[in-house]
């Protein structure tokens, strides 16, 4: 099978998508298939990964754009060519937008069927940035690319819902992987916690990127708590300001690898307040590395969690909820189960069994023609 992927964000950007395609290449490379990733333009980016060709495409550096703080793809003739001289079986849009929304008109006029991975919710990003003009604009276009695909793959029950609003037909739901490996309970340190907290407080700990959609400043509550050792873990445009409004938070900087299971291990609670998340592949890390989690009622990671059991799911703008919930995990006598559920909640969700599930979802795109594919929707 030849598969090309087209991406709005790849390598040297790391992020959710960038991550979930290098996986989805993996496993493709591992089958045999052969992959083409096409991406926007990018200073250091790699020619090549995992056996597959990176070909990139014009693109402006709209840092400004929403904030989001990536490279935006313009339309370019280049791209038809790369696409026909490849000549794929199937079209993979990872979080389709600019770049996304021209291919897949460009594989409707080659008649190549395609497949859409819903990733981001940039709707819900300019909503959060009091832009609710371009909420709305933003949801039509969203709605207009999915619709245009032969198929909708969504991460989560929310995200799948929202799209059906947009009036997406045939949407599917299909989670992330996670690599139960390297983040593990054995990765706990005792060193690193002892290096965070001499006082032996509770460790609540947050992993990913620092920019005002994620609502890190909402953690303000735990910072002030005495009982309490707030790490961050992470780098991103507000760092700054966030040590300026947390001051007796720690700041890691941005881990990865070894170093990052550790951090994950070493936490006696994980939280992400941001609403906006379609699924939040760092609550799933947390969990696989044995710690509780605690997320907001809105997005994907509500999906993950299980209540009073893996963790918390509560009103993460609310500082009393947020200090009510930490503290009564402090006084659970049943942590070492929380923790132990957390780790089997995701131990079977490896990356090698949702992304077969990909291939069956392109090999029942490719049973049919394109203009006959179902409208089967799964939420």
């Amino acid at each position: 099978m030849k598969v090309a992927i087209v991406t709005e964000s790849f390598l040297p950007q790391v992020n959710g998508v960038t991550n979930s395609v290098l996986r989805v290449v993996e496993h493709l490379s591992s089958l045999g298939h052969e992959a083409l990733v096409i991406a926007p333009e990018s200073i250091g980016g790699p020619k090549e990964y995992c056996g597959a060709r990176v070909k990139r495409v014009p693109a402006l550096p709209l840092n400004s754009l929403l904030k989001i703080g990536m490279p935006i793809a313009v339309p370019s003739r280049k791209l038809e060519y790369l696409l026909d001289g490849f000549a794929p079986d199937l079209l993979h849009l990872a979080s389709p937008f600019a770049l996304g929304a021209y291919s897949a008109r460009i594989a409707k006029r080659l008649e190549i069927p395609t497949l859409s991975v819903y990733q981001t919710d940039i709707a819900g990003f300019a909503r959060h940035y009091g832009l609710n003009m371009a909420h709305s604009s933003l949801q039509k276009i969203v709605g207009k690319i999915h619709s245009s695909t032969d198929r909708t793959l969504a991460p989560s029950t929310a995200a799948c819902q929202d799209l059906l609003k947009f009036g997406v037909p045939n949407v599917h739901l299909w989670r992330r992987g996670v690599n139960t490996t390297l983040f593990s309970p054995e990765k706990k340190s005792a060193s690193l916690r002892h290096s965070w907290s001499a006082e032996s407080k509770i460790i609540v700990g947050y992993v990913g990127r620092l920019a005002n959609e994620k609502r890190i400043n909402d953690l303000a509550v735990l910072d002030k708590d005495p009982q309490v050792q707030l790490v961050i873990v992470g780098d991103g445009p507000i760092r700054e300001k966030l040590q300026r409004e947390l001051p007796d938070t720690i700041f890691t900087g941005f881990k990865s690898g070894e170093e990052l299971a550790a951090a994950y291990a070493s936490f006696d609670l994980f939280i992400h307040p941001g609403p906006n998340e379609t699924f939040c592949q760092a609550v799933q890390e947390a969990l696989s590395s044995g710690t509780p989690c605690i997320v907001p009622t809105t997005g994907g990671p509500a999906d993950l969690v299980t209540q009073n059991i893996t963790g918390y799911i509560i009103d993460t703008s609310n500082p009393q909820s947020l200090k009510d919930a930490v503290h009564d995990f402090m006084k659970r006598a049943d942590q070492s189960e929380m923790q132990l559920m957390s780790r089997s909640s995701v131990v079977e969700r490896t990356w090698a069994k949702v992304n077969s599930q990909l291939i069956g979802h392109y090999e029942s795109i490719l049973k049919l023609p394109v203009a006959l594919v179902g409208s089967e929707q799964v939420a």
